[in-house]
């Protein structure tokens, strides 16, 4: 689950697969999990949740239920002949040089560094981007075991002052430290219960806008903790105490708040959202007048807008208003009667993001789920195409109004990250930087195929492996998906994944209703009640890969993080017979009461909630947790979750195994890897995700039979 917008990453996912010896295929004893008369009625339908309990983390018969699960896993785990070979074919992937596209503050270039096995990415200041530079701050210092992570950073216009996010543990929240970039000096500011919110200075440099949390105590339940969330200014040299209340909405404990500064340094805006929804309000304040009100621009939660630049008080903003592919229009603030005018209208491709770099704007596009770039000028003319070099993936082009060069990282299912340098005046893209992998690029093949799903509606899906497989049914194949929150996947290189195709695997991704891949209708089709439609087109998914003899149910896994998750959960009810294995990672397992955890009330806006009566059919329908069916054989499973995993609970993957566990008849292996201080998988150390690829790659050898 992720909001997505500028200035937040959505964060996705994992990956994961498996070998055979007749150790490992013995019939396993799994830890016997007490049941409580736990029941609730929903609108008159009783519905018993026997392991409630589970609910609770910390408390001893959970951490000795977490204890006793582990010990069955890794038990399992370290049987697997392949283990110890495949975490060693992935360290050796893992060690190369990563680099991220540069950007310039202050006549400087930052960018940051992973010499390759680092558990994390070093920040580098140069003068100029060949300039190899000095380090500005090395994460990996932050903790021994690599487990505390930098998440987020912001630096002054003039390039002085550095503002820097840290988590613990995987978790969501995070804390901002701010330091002198000349000396490295660390200031005495520290801000604190920020989550889902990064840091926005003043354009002088002398303080930041942010968004945080009440500070929580004793009696602070979990679910209390993720509300009331209010904006803030924090001056340079000040005690967190002291900062300076700009919004809050007490009407709304739940709504999302986030402000930020505009290049020009001369208004703050701020975005009000419902839950994960990319529905927003937008206002605004002129920093230039003193004492200026906050101005309602967008005060409904009817569309999408997101803030581009700005020339004076004339603002572009990309839009789905009367365009659910989205489109520009820029509006002035100060205008009498605000005048929305369209600066480049919706197309045929799905518009996903806009940067305004040299008075032009640069146009992201996906077309069937990969990128397009497209350059428009000042007043929305077609200026040029950004030539790519195939279907992938671009990211980048950052930059300030005023730049004329822009760095962009291209990548693809078999083409590892290249950052290239951007002539915003001659249209000229540079090699800058290439990532050195240890395979050969063109040993493989990547494809798009489309697919029907169940009602007839047409599904795009990526398919990548080794040039010239058989097409006989015989392959193993890993199918991917997610399906939800308008998060749309795009071709993308993953070192982990080489080892699968290497062996001979089929990688594919299907781009399921619920995602962004074509725009808000796409979107609207996989939610609430529609959310059905993204399980019959992750089955259809599947059936076509069979009919096309790329595979066979004993040789097919499907794979899914979070809302992916759920994903696998609810197909692997519907069809056991499908799969051959099946990883669902971090997932929303309990539909009934996910809104109940943390920021679970966020993605009511996605699913809706068991408190509406006919949401509550829906949900009760396909929840994983409730749609186990005792006595089914079902393929091997192996759940992935993290004990502090303060975004998808660790209680959905707890109950969803004990149910699991209890009901599979049959002798393949349901078993659950549970990560200690580890969170939702942002931040995660090299190490750790090594480890875990490595069972999770071992076990899908042992039980698809791969040899």
């Amino acid at each position: 689950m992720s909001f997505r917008s500028r200035g937040f990453i959505p964060a996705l996912l994992v990956l994961s697969l498996f070998f055979a010896t007749a150790d490992a295929q013995q019939k396993l004893d799994y830890p016997k999990a007490k049941k409580v008369d736990q029941v609730d009625d929903y609108h008159g339908t009783k519905v018993a949740d026997p392991y409630r309990w589970l609910e609770d983390p910390d408390a001893a018969d959970s951490r000795a239920w977490i204890e006793a699960q582990n010990k069955v896993t890794f038990g399992y785990l370290e049987k697997l002949p392949k283990r110890e070979q495949l975490k060693e074919r992935l360290t050796e992937l893992w060690n190369y040089e990563r680099y991220s596209a540069p950007f310039k503050r202050g006549g400087k270039y930052f960018y940051s560094k992973n010499d390759g096995l680092q558990n994390q990415s070093v920040v580098y200041i140069a003068d100029s981007p060949e300039d190899p530079g000095r380090v500005l701050i090395d994460p990996n210092k932050f903790s021994k075991d690599g487990t505390v992570a930098l998440s987020g950073m912001a630096i002054t216009e003039d390039g002085k002052t550095l503002a820097y996010g840290i988590s613990k543990a995987g978790s969501d929240w995070r804390e901002f430290k701010f330091m002198d970039i000349e000396t490295g000096k660390e200031l005495p500011d520290h801000l604190r219960h920020i989550k889902f919110s990064g840091v926005s200075w003043t354009k002088d440099g002398k303080g930041v806008y942010y968004s945080r949390y009440p500070e929580p105590n004793e009696a602070t339940k979990l679910e209390d903790a993720n509300l009331h969330r209010k904006l803030y200014y924090h001056e340079l040299g000040t005690d967190q105490s002291e900062d300076v209340l700009v919004y809050e909405r007490p009407d709304n404990p739940k709504m999302g708040i986030n402000g930020f500064v505009t290049e020009d340094g001369e208004w703050l805006l701020i975005y009000l959202s419902d839950g994960t929804s990319r529905k927003n309000q937008v206002y605004f304040k002129s920093l230039t007048l003193k004492d200026a009100p906050i101005v309602p621009l967008i005060d409904k939660f009817e569309n999408q807008y997101s803030y581009v630049g700005n020339d004076g008080a004339n603002f572009f903003f990309e839009t789905d208003k009367d365009a659910p592919l989205g489109r520009l229009v820029s509006v002035n603030l100060l205008a009498r009667t605000r005048v929305w005018k369209e600066v480049i209208p919706q197309v045929a491709e799905t518009l996903t993001g806009v940067s305004f770099i040299n008075n032009q704007f640069v146009a992201d596009y996906l077309k069937d789920a990969y990128t397009q770039i497209k350059i428009y000028d000042i007043e929305g003319k077609f200026v040029r195409d950004v030539e790519l070099p195939g279907i992938g993936s671009a990211g980048g082009f950052g930059g300030r109004r005023e730049d004329t060069e822009t760095f962009y990282t291209y990548s693809s299912y078999n083409a590892p990250p290249t950052i290239y340098r951007y002539d915003m005046k001659t249209g000229k893209s540079t090699l800058f930087r290439r990532a050195e992998v240890d395979f050969n690029p063109d040993d493989y093949e990547v494809k798009q195929v489309f697919y029907a799903s169940k009602d007839g509606t047409k599904v795009p899906m990526f398919i990548v492996h080794k040039k010239g497989i058989k097409l006989d049914g015989t392959n193993p194949t890993l199918l991917y998906g997610y399906g939800g929150f308008n998060i749309s996947m795009t071709p993308g290189f993953s070192t982990s994944r080489i080892v699968w195709l290497e062996m001979g695997g089929v990688y594919a991704v299907a781009n399921l209703r619920g995602g962004g891949e074509y725009g808000e209708k796409w979107h609207q089709a996989g939610t609430k009640l529609n959310k059905q439609n993204v399980f019959d087109d992750f089955i259809a998914a599947g059936e076509w890969l069979i009919a096309n003899k790329y595979t066979s149910s004993e040789k097919l896994a499907i794979q899914g993080g979070s809302n992916g998750g759920l994903l696998v959960g609810a197909v692997l009810n519907q069809r056991p017979d499908l799969f051959g294995a099946a990883l669902p990672a971090v997932g929303v397992m309990d539909m009934l009461r996910f809104h109940k955890f943390t920021i679970g009330f966020a993605w009511t806006s996605d699913y809706g909630s068991s408190e509406n009566p006919d949401e509550f059919k829906a949900l009760y329908a396909y929840s994983p947790l409730h749609n186990i069916k005792k006595g089914t054989k079902y393929p091997a499973v192996l759940v992935t979750t993290a004990d502090h995993d303060d975004r998808v609970v660790p209680a959905h993957s707890f109950k969803y195994a004990a149910t699991l566990q209890e009901a599979q008849a049959g002798d393949a292996p349901v078993l659950i890897r549970i990560e200690t201080d580890a969170g939702h998988g942002a931040g995660k150390p090299t190490s750790k995700i090594i480890e875990e690829l490595a069972d999770t790659y071992a076990f899908l050898m042992e039980n698809l039979g791969v040899d």
